[in-house]
């Protein structure tokens, strides 16, 4: 098989990495907390974002409209982290620190911004619930990019 070697190839291949780690994070997270809730209520939740209350209706449909919303915001984060790789030259150096920044920079943007303007039901950060789901975006959105950008660029 060959490597994907595009800039939209492997955007879309580090998307589809990290989305799906984070969501399986996330999964395997909310059924910890919930003691066995059904983790499709994740993908419900992130599509009430778009579709505010009538997302919790119980129709199936929103469901997968969370799972594309989800994937389209891991692409999207891809993106950026694959633009603003090549011109941070300090980022090639410290891939590590690289990506545990970057997870953390999209933890604070989707929380203190991104959520607060969408339609999502609006609770109080919890402090241990925010550092676990930090620590998920760290390890499973931010290190993913860095190595692959940093293999991408290095090629």
């Amino acid at each position: 098989m060959r490597p994907v070697s595009s800039f939209p190839g492997t955007v879309l291949l580090a998307g589809l990495i990290a989305g799906t780690l984070d969501i399986l994070s996330a999964f395997v997270h909310f059924f910890i907390v919930t003691h066995g809730q059904p983790v499709t209520r994740i993908l419900v939740y992130i599509s009430s974002g778009v579709f505010g209350k009538a997302a919790f209706s119980g129709e199936p449909a929103m469901m997968w409209w969370g799972l594309l919303f989800h994937y389209l915001i891991a692409l999207a984060w891809s993106f950026v982290f694959f633009l603003i790789y090549p011109k941070i030259p300090g980022l090639r150096k410290h891939p590590v620190a690289t990506g545990l920044a970057y997870g953390l920079l999209v933890w604070c943007v989707m929380n203190l911004v991104v959520l607060p303007l969408s339609q999502v039901p609006h609770g109080p950060l919890r402090l241990v619930n925010s550092v676990i789901n930090i620590l998920i975006l760290m390890v499973m959105i931010g290190l993913p990019l860095s190595f692959m950008a940093r293999k991408y660029y290095t090629r």
